[in-house]
């Protein structure tokens, strides 16, 4: 019987915030374990399980979209916005991801809900606005 997602998502959330945690191990360890279990399908489910779980324990882990490498003052500025939606977060991870089509500004994407503060997305609002 297989465990559900949610569960093995709980565990392995509990390992990442082990001192001395080894990310390529765990990577190892994590795709080791879909294969064996034939649950490869379900990486992306676990992945955002897992971050889920991590924000029960007050560590917010937020993909900052943008179209370009972020600078020191956007990533303040990212931070800032995460303390806002989060304010007892204890620890906030800023992953970035870079995707030419947000044109310019933003996007903050968590596990349950996004923030789009790019340009592309106040170009479409007043877009919208003025036809």
């Amino acid at each position: 019987m297989k465990e559900p997602t949610h569960q093995v998502a709980q565990v392995l959330a509990k390992r990442t915030m082990a001192p001395n945690f080894d990310e390529k191990k765990f990577a190892r360890e994590v795709a080791a374990y879909l294969l064996d279990t034939g649950r490869t399908g379900q990486l992306n489910s676990l992945a955002r399980d897992m971050v889920k779980e991590r924000v029960s324990d007050d560590i917010v882990e937020v993909t900052a979209v943008s179209a370009h490498v972020l600078t020191d003052a956007v990533r303040a500025d990212v931070r800032a916005q995460v303390e806002r939606l989060y304010p007892n977060a204890k620890q906030i991870i800023i992953n970035d991801r870079i995707d030419a089509n947000v044109v310019g500004g933003v996007r903050l994407e968590f596990p349950e809900q996004q923030l789009d503060l790019s340009v592309r997305n106040k170009l479409n609002r007043f877009k919208a606005l003025t036809t």
